[in-house]
């Protein structure tokens, strides 16, 4: 694990995730996670980056683990790519394009969008499409093309993720007012110049460096695949917690097949008394004879 993360740490550094922005630009709240600064450039702590990025995969690990999904949100030209990748290699929800107003607060327009998605798509699978005049085939494409640019990666998404995970906070600002206001867990790519307070875990980085993007979306890919074999073992947990139930229905029917001779004596006792009246006068009689006794 050592040797890992050693080994994670150099990659880091030789892919510049330590480089800030400019001085002049920078976000006072984000002082606790610079190091220093060089040639009017802020350096990031690299300590603060790896914490923050061991946080973020053992929270994701957890999340997926407990059967909720992540959300990959990075719509920047260094993020696209890596986003798109790592989301589809670990069966995750992303966007890569661009955040729609309303894709987590308005997320019934959303999903009616991909229902019309659907419409459109079937057309083209049945052939129907024909019959429709060359103009109005171009706009249906047009339309389905769009649609599928910008709502591809949530078209699985059918409940609320998670935890989101947000390259470039400011680039993304209305993503975390979304996630904020709905209570989602935000993860963020974050460099000096955006607000850490906004973000339920930072991790503090260059995210304009591209293979530093590349290897943080690749270790959160890496703990969401093994959050998913967490998954699959909690149904045989459940099995084996449903056993002793099935014990129970088992031991509830051996009592049933005990009980017919008592319960029908009971019926009997409860009949009777009200037919015979000479039960109850034997029980009435030897408490009053006890004490009479016991006085003489």
């Amino acid at each position: 694990m050592a040797a890992s993360q050693a080994q994670l740490v150099k990659d880091l550094v030789d892919a510049g995730v330590h480089f800030g922005h400019r001085v002049s630009r920078w976000n006072p709240r984000m002082e606790p996670y610079i190091h220093g600064k060089r040639n009017m450039i802020h350096i990031i702590d690299v300590k603060e980056t790896i914490k923050g990025l061991l946080r973020a995969k053992r929270l994701i690990q957890n999340m997926v683990a407990s059967g909720k999904d992540v959300l990959f949100v990075g719509t920047k030209r260094q993020a696209r790519h890596a986003v798109e990748e790592e989301a589809k290699r670990s069966g995750m929800h992303y966007v890569s394009e661009r955040w729609l107003g309303g894709t987590l607060t308005n997320f019934r327009t959303i999903r009616a969008r991909l229902n019309r998605l659907e419409e459109l798509e079937k057309l083209w699978q049945t052939g129907q499409i024909e019959t429709y005049s060359k103009k109005m085939k171009a706009t249906l494409q047009r339309e389905m093309e769009k649609i599928k640019t910008n709502l591809e990666g949530i078209r699985k998404m059918d409940r609320m993720p998670g935890v989101m995970f947000i390259i470039d906070t400011r680039r993304e600002h209305i993503a975390v007012k979304e996630a904020r206001k709905l209570g989602v867990p935000t993860i963020a790519l974050i460099d000096t110049d955006s607000d850490p307070e906004l973000i339920d875990l930072p991790i503090p980085g260059n995210d304009d460096a591209m293979r530093a993007i590349e290897i943080i979306v690749r270790e959160l890919a890496d703990s969401v695949i093994e959050g998913k074999q967490g998954r699959t073992e909690k149904p045989e947990e459940g099995q084996q917690a449903q056993q002793p139930r099935r014990r129970s229905s088992r031991s509830q029917f051996r009592a049933e097949e005990g009980a017919p001779a008592p319960v029908g004596g009971t019926e009997g006792n409860v009949e009777i008394p009200a037919a015979t009246p000479g039960m109850p006068a034997p029980v009435e009689q030897v408490p009053q004879e006890q004490p009479v006794a016991q006085g003489a």
